[in-house]
């Protein structure tokens, strides 16, 4: 039986906005986040070429630019090396989690919302980085639902992968750290205690293997340790 791996790809470092859940900043890679994407190929190649695993031709990304630009970036770079054009494809399901009406305000300003609406609790203290709190405002949703819509779509693109092709696969994903972190757990990679334990380096992959039966595991590539107090940036 083929198999089939799965690349999780932390986007490049980016122009991010100070206190500001990440979500949906529309902002670019900085010159280390494009040098990151680009470095990012030659450990990719490296492992595909030691394990023997086919390149499936087309990345999926999330749609925002961080992540999209992190994708082709590296498309054009392998694309370069291997002599075969690999192509992007962006979706919302691989965006990081949303706090929806509150989006692009910093985190001040979504507590002084929340504070002058009656029909909002005060949060709690650790809101930003609570796996299944969600803001009450339209559109937001909770890291743990945001892990899900990911998992499920990596569930989808492999399978589609196992009906396309039969040699050992490799797909790249390129997303966001704790939207990735919180899918590993729905696809029991992480325990839930690991998700707050670690974080992504940007632009160095994870491999996780899917087997015909379902199951996935954790086969190659580093998660990164995150330090005592270390802020909750993804």
């Amino acid at each position: 039986m083929a198999r089939l791996i799965a690349a999780l790809i932390r986007h490049g470092e980016y122009q991010q906005l100070i206190d500001t859940p990440s979500a949906l900043q529309p902002f670019p890679l900085n010159d280390q986040g494009r040098e990151q994407a680009k470095a990012a190929v030659s450990e990719l190649l490296e492992t595909r070429q030691r394990e023997g695993w086919a390149l499936d031709p087309v990345i999926h990304s999330s749609r925002l630019l961080r992540a999209w630009q992190t994708a082709s970036l590296m498309a054009d770079k392998i694309t370069a090396g291997l002599g075969f054009e690999l192509s992007v494809e962006s979706f919302d399901d691989l965006a990081e989690r949303s706090v929806g009406s509150a989006a692009n305000l910093t985190i001040g300003q979504i507590e002084a919302v929340l504070a002058v609406d009656p029909r909002c609790e005060t949060p709690p203290t650790d809101w930003k980085s609570n796996s299944h709190y969600c803001l009450p405002l339209q559109g937001a949703e909770s890291l743990l639902q945001a892990g899900r819509r990911v998992a499920d779509h990596l569930q989808q693109s492999l399978q589609t992968v196992a009906g396309e092709r039969r040699e050992d696969s490799l797909k790249l994903f390129v997303g966001h750290g704790a939207a990735f972190r919180h899918a590993a757990y729905h696809l029991g990679i992480l325990r839930f205690e690991e998700i707050a334990q670690l974080s992504m380096y940007h632009c160095r992959p994870v491999f996780i293997e899917r087997s015909a039966e379902g199951r996935w595991q954790h086969i190659g590539g580093d998660w990164k340790l995150r330090k005592p107090r270390e802020a909750f940036t993804d």
